[in-house]
């Protein structure tokens, strides 16, 4: 499916790297149980959980993001986007958890599933040692591609309450005005890449949106390790 909105630049590129898997995204069993209400509770459990798991890490990726950029706006945008995105999930999960009976230290007892450890391991090490192009393109489809989920699920929302409160988290205006501004940045910051620079943030950004794809799986499977 085709990015909903209307983008110039080089991130219109990004998205059609990307455009295949995203439609895989859509079609997969875990996004259309959470628009019609038929997700199984265990799945979404298990997501929220490794969720939150991931964006501990995310969180320090950005950090890092915002560290690495060369302009002081950039740093602070992600800064607040790094503690925003702790405040905002936390409060979220918490409900989430609360309505599961979890206890609130669930999550420190919990174990990165082998998704969950892959997905961050790359973002933090392309955070920490990539160039600022590739640190750009790993990060940004996390922010691109919970926008376009929301945005496609928002609309005829979900019967299941605690998915419809995930839904319109994502597909709201402020969580899309979030995502403007780092594409905006995105396309100024990469404007004058040459092509082995922009291949190479290409590659990243496909590279997560593939984790993306294995995250939803990783929830809809229940993953684990196999082994003890």
């Amino acid at each position: 499916m085709t990015y909903t909105g209307a983008r110039e630049g080089f991130t219109a590129e990004l998205w059609r790297s990307a455009e295949p898997i995203y439609a895989e995204i859509l079609k997969h069993p875990f996004i259309e149980g959470l628009k019609d209400g038929s997700l199984p509770d265990g799945c979404f459990r298990h997501y929220v959980l490794q969720d939150a798991l991931y964006l501990r890490d995310y969180a320090r990726a950005l950090g890092l993001a915002g560290i690495r950029s060369p302009q002081e706006d950039a740093f602070l945008m992600f800064a607040g986007h790094a503690t925003g995105a702790i405040a905002v999930e936390r409060s979220l999960h918490e409900a989430f958890l609360k309505d599961f009976g979890l206890p609130e230290d669930v999550v420190d007892r919990t174990p990165k599933a082998p998704t969950t450890l892959a997905y961050t391991s790359f973002l933090l090490r392309t955070a920490a040692l990539g160039e600022y192009h590739e640190v750009l393109g790993a990060v940004l489809p996390c922010y691109w591609i919970y926008a376009e989920v929301g945005k496609a699920l928002v609309e005829g929302g979900s019967p299941d309450p605690r998915y419809a409160r995930w839904i319109e988290t994502y597909g709201g205006e402020e969580f899309g005005a979030t995502v403007q501004a780092v594409l905006d940045l995105t396309d100024h910051a990469c404007r004058d890449l040459d092509p082995a620079r922009r291949a190479a943030a290409t590659e990243a950004f496909t590279t997560t949106a593939r984790y993306e794809w294995m995250f939803w799986n990783m929830g809809w499977t229940l993953e684990e390790w196999p082994v003890g």
